[in-house]
């Protein structure tokens, strides 16, 4: 989209001079100096939130450290709660029809998201000690005020700091795309911080590989809900790409949705497959499992059908044609170097 322009330079011939009357670019020492002071406090607010986060993943990665220090093969435990979420990203990946994302800015995205879950590590923490001391409502309020807004939050920062700035974000639903793989960061550390906590706690009892089957079992099949509920936020947040007048609304639609199906899923948990064993006669564990697939196959169908209703219409108006990559709208900060396009041809979609 074209930048906005005021009423003298839109009047004015384009002979004329405007810099500092109605049209700017950095000329003189002063100029350049608040540019770089700018460019430095943009960048440096962006490095202060990574650094900080890092050293809080590092400080919650202690436990799981020592333990794969003691027991090595923990780490296996590690790696295979998150399969099925890999397995789901890859599939979510896979359906992108436009083009394939390069893999440093999938690696950085997962990465990011790692280091940012730290920040819903510490606001859960926070939120739960007052909200969940509340009675009777206490712990749904934390799920749908705290636990959802705050963990979608971060995970869709992951992918704002980074692909989203990239030219490799050139189509909506590479927004699913990068969203799933924040979940799938997300769960990564979750998963292994929550096995590392509950194996140091049962082991003595239990055994070590006892206790790592259970937790990264129950691990498993919360990971794909993570992508999902991501991928769902990510979608929304590659509209707002792509319809800048209506970004702010769609990014928080797709928070909205994110967190409300997350929250969701955490306060039914507490008591669905309670009442599914006293409907059924099975066990608790059967019936955690089927209503952990059948909510995660509900909401997952939802992503579904928009990111099939997207590879329809692709095939249907531009099959075979490579995206192009967006331009970058511009802000009131950014330099008035782009030109409208000529005879009034909208911009690549």
């Amino acid at each position: 989209m074209s930048r906005r322009r005021d009423p003298v330079e839109r009047a004015a011939n384009d002979a004329r001079d405007l810099h500092d009357v109605s049209t700017w670019e950095p000329r003189s020492g002063v100029d350049r100096l608040a540019c770089a002071v700018y460019d430095g406090i943009r960048h440096g607010v962006r490095t202060i939130v990574v650094l900080s986060a890092l050293f809080v993943t590092l400080a919650l990665f202690a436990q799981p450290a020592v333990l794969v220090a003691r027991e090595p093969a923990v780490a296996v435990f590690f790696a295979l709660s998150i399969v099925p979420a890999l397995a789901l990203a890859a599939y979510i990946w896979y359906a992108d029809i436009t083009t394939r994302q390069p893999l440093g800015v999938l690696v950085a995205t997962f990465v990011l998201a790692v280091l940012f879950a730290t920040f819903a590590a510490i606001a859960n923490s926070v939120g739960g000690a007052y909200l969940r001391a509340i009675p009777l409502v206490g712990t749904v309020l934390f799920f749908y005020l705290i636990v959802g807004p705050i963990e979608e939050g971060v995970k869709l920062l992951a992918v704002r700091v980074f692909a989203y700035r990239s030219d490799s974000f050139r189509a909506v639903i590479d927004g699913a795309v990068f969203g799933a793989v924040a979940g799938l960061g997300f769960a990564a550390i979750e998963n292994a911080i929550y096995i590392s906590g509950y194996v140091t706690a049962v082991a003595p009892e239990a055994g070590v590989y006892t206790a790592a089957t259970g937790i990264a079992s129950v691990r498993a099949l919360v990971g794909p809900g993570h992508v999902i509920y991501s991928a769902i936020a990510g979608f929304y947040l590659g509209l707002a790409r792509f319809n800048p007048g209506f970004a702010g609304p769609l990014v928080v639609k797709g928070l909205l949705v994110a967190a409300f199906v997350h929250a969701s899923y955490n306060t039914t948990v507490q008591f669905m497959p309670g009442l599914i064993v006293e409907v059924f006669a099975v066990s608790y564990g059967a019936a955690l499992v089927a209503f952990v697939v059948v909510y995660n196959l509900a909401i997952g169908y939802y992503l579904y059908r928009k990111i099939a209703r997207y590879r329809r219409t692709y095939r249907a108006v531009d099959a075979g044609r490579t995206v192009a990559a967006p331009e970058p709208e511009l802000t009131e900060f950014d330099p008035s170097t782009r030109q409208p396009a000529a005879d009034g041809a909208e911009p690549p979609e």
